[in-house]
Formats: structure tokens, sequence, C-alpha cells
């Protein structure tokens, strides 16, 4: 049978932080929530600006291309 390493601090003596390491801790914690936060919120405005903006950003490109094509005959299925 093996024995499983644990890597929880509630066993053996622990040390406490000290208010310099807990004061940047506390900052790297802080740091790293506004950066989750910031990430996540401009995901969600990628997300809006790639859904209602792929479709106009296609038509454009054909508007573009050699031999010009009409609206009509871009937009047309067949």
């Amino acid at each position: 049978m093996t024995s499983k390493v644990s890597l929880k601090a509630g066993k053996g003596k622990a040390k406490k932080p000290t208010a310099a390491e807990d004061d940047e801790g506390s900052t790297l914690a802080t740091a790293t929530k506004c950066v989750k936060e910031w990430t996540n919120w401009a995901l969600k405005k990628g997300k809006v600006i790639t859904h209602y903006g792929f479709i106009p950003l296609i038509i454009v490109i054909g508007m573009r291309s050699e031999p010009r094509p009409s609206l009509a005959q871009l937009l047309s299925p067949v």
C-alpha cells in the first residue's frame, strides 16, 4: 500500500503569514480578481461584437471583390 502525499497546511506546525506576506497576498488576490473581471467583460463584449458583426463583415468583403456584385446578387441564395 502506498501513502498519499498531502499538501494541506493543516498537518504539522503551520507558519502564520506575517503582515507583509498577508498584504502581498491580498494585493495579489485583488489584482487577480481585477484581471479575471476584465477578461470576463472583454470576452462578453467580444462575443456580442462577433455575433452581430460577422454577417455584415462577409457582405462588405463580398462587395469589395472582383467582379463587383450588386447587393441583390450578393444576398440572393442562387
